[in-house]
């Protein structure tokens, strides 16, 4: 990767406050609102004994990434794409996969420190336990986070302005929150319904989460799925990815 070009990208994303509120500070500022409610500081036995604000801290985790994946990502690379800078890139010894992977490497680098925010937070201002099993959390995140950059670059290759990878991001935002369990966490949904839910790579990292955060290591099953998401996903945006 061209370190010149990283450096240049991550500038940029700290020039545009709405991504840094959106993925970094707003899964964390979501997290203090609801743990600052008396009833999500309670054990639920629906929850099989957490209290909600447990709960919600893998959540929180997973809006990050949907966020940078979705809807961060691919306004970026279009715009990129709009303003001719791709195709001025390939006139220059640097080549235009260096940005894309530059823009990767930023946007999957401030979700995870967004991630990391979120459960020192949880800890210190609620009482959240780390993570049980801290091998297999990490290899869910990063599965995650993988997962979510794949689909952001298939937005992005389907996408020729940024209006449509603004809609498109949209479309698919929402769906990917409720997988997440944003309004109704994993643990609560129907058996048939989480069931279709984890074979989505957001429903599955929800799961995977939530397994390593009880001190279990997350079911091969579900990183199965995240891994499987991943390398279609990627298959996809290499096809379908035009840089001008």
């Amino acid at each position: 990767m061209n370190t010149a070009v990283l450096r240049t990208e991550f500038r940029l994303f700290g020039r545009e406050p709405g991504a840094v509120f959106w993925i970094f500070l707003f899964p964390t500022l979501l997290l203090v609102i609801l743990g600052s409610i008396p009833a999500f500081r309670e054990a639920d036995k629906s929850l099989g004994g957490l209290r909600p604000v447990d709960a919600y801290v893998p959540i929180a985790v997973l809006i990050a990434l949907i966020m940078s994946g979705v809807q961060s990502l691919p306004q970026a690379l279009t715009g990129h794409r709009e303003r001719g800078v791709l195709r001025r890139m390939r006139l220059t010894p640097v080549r235009p996969s260096a940005l894309l992977t530059a823009q990767m490497a930023v946007q999957g680098g401030v979700a995870l420190g967004s991630a990391l925010l979120a459960l020192a937070v949880g800890r210190l201002a609620f009482g959240v336990k780390l993570p049980g099993q801290p091998a297999g959390y990490l290899l869910a995140l990063l599965l995650a986070v993988a997962a979510a950059l794949a689909l952001g670059a298939v937005v992005s290759a389907v996408s020729r302005t940024t209006k449509v990878a603004g809609a498109i991001g949209t479309a698919v935002f929402f769906p990917m929150m409720f997988c997440a369990g944003v309004w109704l966490p994993v643990q609560e949904m129907p058996h048939t319904l989480a069931r279709v839910v984890g074979l989505t790579p957001f429903g599955a990292a929800a799961r995977a989460l939530n397994e390593a955060a009880a001190g279990d290591w997350p079911g091969w099953g579900h990183l199965g799925v995240l891994a499987a998401w991943t390398v279609l996903l990627t298959a996809g945006a290499a096809r379908w990815f035009r840089w001008e």
